[in-house]
């Protein structure tokens, strides 16, 4: 069974955050900090990753992507992991 990763970066550097999910970290976090030519996080690197969350299916992965990304996950994210 394949598992996937909630994941949320931070640029100290531009003071902004990024959440995804994805079934591949290292590679993820590799793309976002090195390999991508185009997109939001190229503009905001470096990353580091501050937040991981282990889900068992790619839907449980898109709900709480979603959820962090709304406006109470944004209010959670800023008050627990980004001070």
């Amino acid at each position: 069974m394949k598992e996937f990763v909630v994941y949320i970066l931070y640029s100290e550097k531009y003071d902004k955050s990024y959440t995804g999910y994805t079934s591949d970290l290292i590679s993820r976090f590799r793309s976002h900090n090195q390999l991508a030519t185009k997109g939001f996080t190229i503009r905001y690197r470096p990353w580091k990753v501050v937040y991981l969350e282990v889900v068992e299916t790619k839907k449980e992965a898109l709900v709480r992507e979603k959820f962090l990304k709304s406006g109470k996950g944004r209010e959670w994210v800023k008050d627990k992991l980004i001070k």
